[in-house]
């Protein structure tokens, strides 16, 4: 999945006539975060080959995070570990009111070190600190109060929310709104 998301970002940047990218989830979650069989995998391998996945997982964060088009996360259910580093990673955030969400690595004996960097400049160090360590799953309300998301609403108008701000966003010039991303990309400094 990293690869072919980091290949379809590549197409996207590279194609003028497409202005965004909506993230969303294709069932009843967003994004349940890395594949727990290959994450059971990984703690066979060598030091050379984690290094490697964790540096894919961290090109697929850099390369949504500083697309010079508009990205917005369509949070459509649940969302944990690296897939609220997903979240984390695009411009606008919206979630359904069902929406569950998690930094759950820590219950498999991890750290969510890749995905820490977004996820702090979202919400900052002292919710990060809590939701890191605990490891406890909140809801989409919760998720606005720390700043994961920027609107929760009913599921039902998820796509009509989600829809208006496609429309604020093609009002704005390409170039403008890649100029825009370019420098708040250079005030964060997120990798």
């Amino acid at each position: 999945i990293i690869a072919a998301l980091l290949d379809r970002l590549e197409e996207i940047e590279r194609d003028p006539t497409l202005r965004m990218v909506i993230l969303t989830g294709a069932g009843k979650a967003f994004s349940g975060g890395a594949d727990l069989q290959w994450m059971r995998a990984r703690v066979a391998m060598d030091e050379a080959a984690n290094r490697k996945s964790a540096e894919h997982l961290a090109e697929l964060l850099h390369r949504l995070s500083s697309l010079s088009k508009p990205t917005l996360a369509r949070i459509n259910g649940s969302a944990y570990g690296g897939g609220a580093g997903l979240i984390c990673c695009c411009d606008l955030a919206i979630a359904s009111e069902q929406a569950t969400f998690a930094f759950s690595e820590t219950k498999l004996g991890l750290v969510p070190a890749v995905i820490a960097p977004y996820i702090i400049a979202a919400v900052g160090i002292r919710q990060a600190r809590r939701y890191f360590l605990t490891a406890e799953p909140f809801d989409s309300q919760e998720a606005l109060r720390i700043s994961l998301v920027h609107q929760a609403v009913a599921g039902e108008r998820l796509d009509e929310v989600i829809e208006a701000q496609v429309q604020h966003l093609l009002k704005g010039g390409p170039e403008a709104l890649a100029e825009c991303k370019r420098l708040l990309g250079k005030i964060m400094a997120v990798p």
